[in-house]
């Protein structure tokens, strides 16, 4: 970790297009100043903390309603995607999408 020490309205530069700078000091407390182009996401760490747990989170739950009921015209199929993918990796290739043999 780098460590600097900033004075009020001294900034640092963070590559070529993002700036820094200290706006006030009052107590315990930094307000900052950040420049940079839109297409840089700022976050507060505590929120991107909570967002990517939220992220993490809704892709287990996408991943657990992977329970999709497939078309059983041919006799004895999988009834589920993760079936299938049982039945497929059990020797037998079949697209899932298009419920097809390859």
């Amino acid at each position: 970790m780098l460590v600097l020490a900033r004075k009020q309205e001294e900034s640092l530069i963070i590559g070529e297009k993002v700036e820094v700078k200290v706006l006030e000091v009052r107590g315990d407390q930094v307000r900052l100043g950040i420049v940079a182009p839109r297409n840089v996401s700022i976050y507060r760490k505590e929120l991107y903390e909570k967002m990517r747990e939220e992220n993490v989170a809704s892709v287990k739950t996408k991943q657990d309603k992977v329970e999709v009921p497939l078309d059983r015209r041919k006799g004895g199929e999988a009834e589920t995607t993760t079936q299938k993918r049982a039945l497929d990796t059990q020797g037998g290739t079949k697209d899932i999408g298009r419920n097809k043999e390859v």
